[in-house]
């Protein structure tokens, strides 16, 4: 048998029948999914990881591997010291 909620949806359901008419009813329904769907994939972008993470290793993985290659310790160094070490190390080669 048909209890509460129910009713208000058949009741709904026929009232946007006689409102906008059978060929309309699609179109409206595919414009509802159309903006849930954009509407998630803005939420997944906001809370999906950061481009970063996606497109390859940090700047400071990069600085780290080039002073490596190049022989120049980077422990107890930050990122500018390791930097103006690579430069250095670049002009007298």
């Amino acid at each position: 048998m048909i209890e509460g909620w129910e009713w208000i949806a058949v009741v709904a359901i026929i009232a946007l029948l006689i409102l906008w008419g059978p060929k309309k009813l699609p179109e409206m329904a595919r414009s509802i999914g159309e903006a849930k769907r954009e509407f998630e994939k803005a939420s997944s972008e906001l809370t999906g990881p950061t481009s970063a993470t996606v497109t390859g290793p940090s700047s400071d993985d990069l600085l780290i591997e080039t002073a490596r290659k190049l022989g120049i310790s980077t422990n107890g160094k930050t990122r500018e010291q390791i930097s103006q070490e690579i430069v250095e190390k670049a002009k007298h080669s």
